[in-house]
C-alpha cells in the first residue's frame, strides 16, 4: 500500500531513465494503493528492497522487517522486473500486415504487448512534440492504417484512426505465442541486437508517454478490444511465470475483463499454487487490485471469510475472485469450494485446469486425463500412466444450488469473456474452469499455448460450456455447448483434410502421452479406453444440453 505522495516518489523514479531497462510503468493512483499504512513506505520500498534485488544483493544483505514478516507486497511491483535476458529474440512489428485484430494483445501471458489507437490528427500533434526527428521517424513507423480502425471510420465520415502496438521489452520472454497466434504475419521474432533493443525501448517510453487510446474508436461490441483500454491492465506483467504460460494468459484476460466493468475495485482470494508463486516472488507483485494468497486447501472459506466482512462495510456490489488450480478445487479443497457454494455467497471462482498439480512438479490431480503421464502416476511397463477417470468439476458445480457454471479457454477469446462478464452479473456464487496449457508438464513449446487449447477443445478432451440458472427452470434450457464444433456428432470433421479428429489427436501433440504410441504410431488400449471416456463425456453434456 501506498500514499499519494509515495506513489508521486515511486513515478518520478520509475522515470529517471526513459530508456533504461528498469524504468517502465508506474504503480496507479488507485484507491487501494493511496491507503496509508505506516508498515508499509513504498518509497522505501522501491528504493531499498526492489533496488537490493535489481542489483542482486536483497536476499543476502537486506535486513528482516515488519514488511517482510507481513508478507506485503506494493500493488503493481512487478511493473519494475526487467526479463530482457531471457530470450534471444524479441518480436517485430510489421505494420502493413497488422489487422488490428488483437489477438497478439489477448493471448501474451506477460502484458509484453500493448495495443493503442489515436485520432490521426492526435496522431500527429503527438509526434510533433518528439523533438529528435530519428525518434520522431522511428515512432511513426508504429502505427498502421487497418481498414478496422483507420477506412472503417472513414467511410462513416469520421477521423481515421491510427493503431499500433509495441514490444514491452522488460516484460517479453520470447515465448513467441504472439507470433503463433497472428494469421496476419504482422509479427516475426528477430535477434536481439544493441540497435534493436535500443529503438524497442524507445519505441516503447514514447507508446506509455503518448497517453490512452481514444476510446471513440473502441467497439464495446466486440470484447477482445477490451484491452486497448488502460484501466483493463491490472496484470501488469513481470510475474515469474514459465515463457508462454498458459495460467499467464487466463489470469490477464480475467483481470481485464473484470477490470473494465469494475475498475480497481474488486479483488482476490488465491489458493497455494503455481500462480500465488510466480505473482508473489518477493518482492515482485503484478495485480492493481489486492489479493491474498490462502492455503492449497481452504481458499474458498476465506473468500467467505473476505466477502462476509466485505458485505458488512457495505461493499456488496465489489467483485471477488476465488482463484486456484485444478488441485486445489478438484482435490484437497473441493469440500471447502462445495460449501461456498451451497452458501449462495457472491463469490466467483475461477479454475486454472493444467490438469496436474504445476506447482509440485507435476503431480496427477483428479483432473488428469486417463493414459496421462505424471507424477505419482508415472508410465512404467506394468502401468501407463494414470488409470483412474477425470472428475468434471463442471458437472459437479452445475448440481448445486443456483451455481453459474461455465467451461472455457483463453484461446475461445469471446467465449472466455462472455463466460466471465455472465458469472460477474450472476447474482450469487460462480464457477469458471479455464483450460491452461501447461508447457513443461504437457510437453508443450512455449508458443503452443493457445493452439493446445484449440484442439483440447475441437477433439472433446474439454468441451466448452455455459450453465446459467437465471436463464431457465431446466437443465436443457440453462446449457449451451455453442462454441464447440459439431456440437450434434461424437467427433468433428475437419473441413479441410476431412479426417475426423478425436481425443487420440490430441495425444499425439503433447509429451505426456507419448509412450502410449508404438513405433508405428498406434494408441495403447489405456489411451483408446481415455478416448471413450472423453466421448462418454461429451455426450453426457449433449444430453444434458438437450441435443441427443
Amino acid at each position: 500500500m501506498a500514499t499519494a505522495e509515495n506513489t508521486a516518489s515511486m513515478n518520478e523514479a520509475n522515470s529517471r531513465d526513459p530508456y533504461n531497462n528498469n524504468s517502465y510503468g508506474t504503480l496507479v493512483d488507485s484507491p487501494y494503493v493511496n491507503v496509508d499504512l505506516p508498515i508499509l513506505d513504498v518509497h522505501d520500498f522501491n528504493d531499498r528492497i526492489i533496488h537490493g534485488y535489481e542489483e542482486g544483493f536483497g536476499e543476502k544483505e537486506l535486513p528482516a522487517d515488519l514488511t517482510t514478516a507481513r508478507s506485503l507486497i506494493p500493488a503493481g511491483t512487478a511493473t519494475l522486473r526487467d526479463f530482457s535476458y531471457v530470450a534471444p529474440e524479441i518480436p517485430e512489428y510489421i505494420t502493413e500486415n497488422c489487422t488490428g485484430c488483437m489477438d497478439c494483445v489477448t493471448e501474451c501471458p506477460d502484458t509484453a504487448i500493448l495495443g493503442k489507437v489515436l485520432a490521426e490528427s492526435t496522431l500527429n500533434e503527438k509526434l510533433g512534440d518528439i523533438s529528435e526527428s530519428a525518434d520522431r521517424e522511428l515512432f511513426e513507423k508504429q502505427w498502421s492504417k487497418t481498414r478496422k480502425y483507420y477506412e472503417g471510420p472513414q467511410k462513416k465520415g469520421k477521423e481515421g484512426g491510427r493503431f499500433s502496438i509495441i514490444i514491452d521489452p522488460s516484460k517479453c520472454k520470447g515465448c513467441a505465442e504472439c507470433v503463433t497466434v497472428c494469421d496476419d504475419l504482422a509479427l516475426k521474432m528477430i535477434p536481439k541486437t544493441e540497435q534493436v533493443m535500443l529503438d524497442i525501448r524507445k519505441s516503447h517510453r514514447m507508446f506509455k508517454d503518448i497517453g490512452p487510446s481514444d476510446e471513440s474508436y473502441i467497439n464495446d461490441n466486440l470484447l477482445i478490444d477490451m484491452m486497448l483500454k488502460e484501466k483493463t491492465h491490472i496484470y501488469v506483467g513481470g510475474a515469474g511465470s514459465c515463457a508462454g504460460c498458459g495460467e499467464g494468459t487466463a489470469l490477464r484476460m480475467l483481470c481485464a475483463a473484470t477490470g473494465n466493468m469494475y475498475g480497481d475495485k474488486w479483488g482476490i482470494a488465491a489458493a497455494t499454487g503455481c500462480n500465488t508463486v510466480y505473482t508473489s516472488t518477493y518482492p515482485y507483485n503484478p495485480y492493481l487490485v489486492p489479493w491474498t494468497n490462502s492455503l492449497f486447501e481452504n481458499v474458498a472459506a476465506d473468500a467467505m471469510g473476505i466477502r462476509s466482512r466485505w458485505d458488512q462495510m457495505g461493499w456488496q456490489d465489489r467483485p471477488l475472485w476465488c482463484v486456484g488450480g485444478d488441485g486445489a478445487m478438484f482435490d484437497i479443497g473441493f469440500q471447502s469450494l462445495s460449501r461456498m457454494l451451497a452458501s449462495g455467497m457472491n463469490i466467483k471462482v475461477f479454475v486454472l485446469d493444467t490438469q496436474v498439480y504445476s506447482n509440485t512438479g507435476g503431480q496427477a490431480s483428479t483432473s488428469t486425463y486417463t493414459g496421462q503421464n505424471t507424477k505419482m502416476s508415472i508410465h512404467g511397463k506394468s502401468v501407463g500412466g494414470k488409470q483412474e477417470r477425470r472428475k468434471e468439476i463442471a458437472q459437479i458445480a452445475m448440481m448445486h444450488p443456483r451455481t453459474y457454471v461455465a467451461q472455457t479457454t483463453s484461446a475461445h477469446t469471446n467465449h472466455f469473456y462472455k463466460s466471465v462478464l455472465g458469472a460477474l452479473e450472476f447474482d450469487g456464487p460462480a464457477v469458471i474452469n479455464c483450460y491452461t496449457t501447461c508447457q513443461p508438464e504437457h510437453g508443450v513449446a512455449d508458443n503452443m499455448a493457445a493452439d493446445q487449447a484449440r484442439l483440447a477443445v475441437d477433439t472433446r478432451a474439454f468441451p466448452i460450456l455455459i450453465y446459467d440458472p437465471s436463464k431457465a427452470d431446466t437443465i436443457k434450457k440453462r446449457l449451451s455447448l455453442q462454441g464447440n464444433p459439431a456440437v450434434k456428432e461424437d467427433w468433428w470433421t475437419n473441413p479441410k483434410t476431412k479426417e475426423t479428429v478425436d481425443f487420440i489427436d490430441f495425444c499425439r501433440s503433447e509429451g505426456r502421452f507419448a509412450k502410449h504410441f508404438d513405433k508405428e504410431g498406434n494408441p495403447s488400449e489405456t489411451l483408446v479406453r481415455s478416448k471413450q471416456d472423453r466421448l462418454d463425456n461429451w455426450r453426457q453434456l449433449q444430453e444434458l444440453a438437450g441435443i441427443i
